[in-house]
């Protein structure tokens, strides 16, 4: 899969032991170096060296493999192949094409197959932007390819280049034919192809970066509205076995408002991999009309796929989308696992007999878990031209029991800014998506406030705060109900609880099998919050004229308002202000009724 460097040294295995192999002889290779193994060629990297002994991790099966086995350096680190041909892929966790290894060796993947990330025979017909004579720096677009009738794909200068262009023409190339000449500052002739090299454990450089003030619309109420995260932001989507972690994830790689997803499936089930691989060609983008795959870039490394190739399935994904954040395009980052991820880095550990931290994962693991999700944010990518571009990190974590003091939780929430916390009550309640009202948060509220009061009105986030409010009470409320019944209650109270399920039933709980509520704008989910809260506000103003509340309950609005969610997008608007008159006009009789 990679280049021979110009090294070529070999060693000898020492030791193996599962996915953990140590040679020695390799005194001049360098720590993340990739080797190949054996007679093979397993591909694999240098963990740990000490004196000419090397620990490598190998990202494929080592059965069969002993001692006196050669181990041969490439001289390069880990890294990904970057160009046209990316979006609409398949890969493995260390970037190999998982339908060109099938077309290579069949459905049965055998091992040591070296298949090149990108098809080095397509062509692709490329645009040239920059002219001859030009001034480049690293990030400067030198021309497009139509990569999808969804992406642009912008070549750029890679990032430690400068000079001036001598050559450049449009037309149709491969991804290793020369499209442009550079002549450095000293006098040097570079040959500029589509694709450029990096190594992916190393973040790619940006101008500067920006605090995320735009919020990420997902079309899922409980979160846009609730508990929001920015573009360039960080998420995790904590929750037990069959709390509808993967649907959270399918729904934010399906609706959110981005132009690029990375969708990395890191140590989860296969079948849910396969879920994916089906649904999203049939699915429509919502915002250009095209196949959802035109826009996704897919990086399977299941649960039964080697565990080392999982630790860097998550490097690689997040490499590739800071590559097209670098194009200027918002990118989403969808992680399922990072627990999965962080067994791996475990297992390893383990095998390399480090010390052990708490649960036996290594002392290293929040450092680690802080690597990937600082490499989100909404940047000034590098170039001359000031793009901007934004990548968001959104990791499922997979607490054993639910148990959210284990170490993984807890390293993640002192790390992201957005916590969406899923209750397996919920989901056996059929209320999706299952994110507990009451024990997630956003810490982007406060930033992205001014966008929220421009684009829909100040009034939301004010009934944002009201929803809320209500739902807590709801709570204690419900311990009291317990004990005396419903009917004790005051009528303000009954009110509370009458609009806290209607919060709940009408508001956060989506149909992800219809289009119609599958995906909510944010302002059809402003005008429809709008609905309920303006329903809690009439309501208690009746009450304090006298009004019976049980027939404030009865009123024909409050069954429409119960199924406005499904009414058709091009009728809501109408709808909605159809809806509000009716009820206002209808808790105005009850209240006359009442005095």
């Amino acid at each position: 899969m990679l280049k021979e460097g110009c090294k070529n040294l070999s060693g000898k295995v020492v030791k193996v032991s599962g996915p953990l192999v140590v040679a020695t002889g390799l005194a001049d290779a360098n720590m993340s170096d990739v080797v190949r193994v054996g007679p093979q060629r397993l591909i694999g990297e240098i963990l740990t060296m000490k004196g000419d002994s090397a620990s490598i991790q190998v990202y494929e099966e080592t059965s069969g493999l002993g001692p006196g086995a050669e181990v041969v350096t490439t001289g390069a680190p880990m890294s990904v192949e970057l160009g046209p041909g990316m979006i609409e892929g398949i890969y493995d966790g260390i970037q190999r094409p998982l339908e060109k290894i099938v077309e290579k060796v069949g459905a049965c993947i055998t091992r040591g197959v070296e298949v090149s990330a990108l098809d080095h025979e397509k062509l692709w017909e490329f645009t040239a932007t920059a002219k001859v004579g030009d001034q480049v720096i690293g990030g400067d677009v030198l021309g497009t390819v139509q990569e999808t009738a969804s992406v642009l794909h912008k070549i750029m200068v890679p990032p430690n280049m400068r000079g001036t262009i001598t050559k450049i023409e449009s037309g149709s190339f491969n991804v290793t034919q020369t499209i442009a000449m550079l002549k450095t500052d000293d006098g040097k002739e570079i040959p500029l192809t589509m694709t450029q090299r990096w190594p992916v454990r190393v973040g790619r450089p940006y101008t500067k970066k920006y605090p995320p003030k735009r919020p990420l619309c997902s079309g899922q109420r409980v979160i846009d509205t609730m508990f929001p995260i920015a573009k360039g932001g960080t998420a995790a989507v904590p929750g037990p076995f069959g709390s509808g972690k993967t649907v959270v994830q399918h729904q934010l790689a399906k609706w959110s408002d981005v132009d690029i997803v990375v969708y990395i499936g890191c140590g989860e089930r296969g079948n849910e991999m396969t879920d994916v691989l089906r649904e999203f060609p049939e699915l429509k983008d919502p915002r250009t009309g095209e196949s959802l795959m035109k826009r996704t870039v897919l990086i399977a490394n299941t649960s039964d796929m080697p565990v080392a190739a999982r630790e860097a399935s998550v490097y690689t994904g997040i490499t590739i989308a800071e590559y097209f954040r670098d194009m200027g395009y918002d990118v989403a980052v969808i992680a399922d696992s990072t627990s999965r991820w962080a067994e791996a880095l475990r297992e390893m550990s383990g095998r390399l007999e480090e010390m052990p931290g708490e649960e036996g994962y290594p002392a290293y693991l929040a450092s680690r878990l802080a690597q990937f999700y600082e490499r989100a944010g909404s940047v000034e990518c590098i170039g001359s031209d000031e793009r901007r571009g934004s990548l968001t990190a959104v990791g499922a974590v997979s607490p054993p029991g639910g148990d959210l003091s284990e170490p993984v939780s807890q390293a993640t929430m002192r790390i992201v800014k957005v916590f969406w916390a899923l209750d397996a009550s919920l989901a056996y309640k059929r209320h999706f998506p299952a994110i507990n009202w009451l024990n997630s948060y956003s810490l982007y509220l406060d930033s992205l406030k001014p966008w929220f009061d421009e684009n829909l009105g100040e009034a939301f986030m004010r009934n944002r705060t009201k929803a809320m409010s209500i739902l807590q009470n709801e709570s204690s409320l419900n311990e009291i109900v317990q004990l005396v019944g419903k009917d004790a209650l005051s009528p303000a109270d009954q009110l509370t609880l009458e609009v806290a399920r209607m919060v709940r039933e009408d508001f956060l709980q989506q149909n992800a099998f219809t289009d119609i509520d599958g995906f909510s704008s944010y302002d059809r989910q402003e005008k429809l919050l709008d609905l309920v809260i303006s329903y809690d506000q009439l309501c208690r103003d009746a009450i304090a004229k006298g009004a019976q509340v049980t027939k404030l309950f009865e009123i024909p609005a409050r069954e429409k308002i119960g199924r406005a969610k499904s009414v058709p997008v091009e009728e809501y608007p109408t709808a909605y202000a159809q809806i509000r008159q009716e009820m206002e006009q209808e808790i105005a009789a009850v209240s006359a009724q009442g005095g």
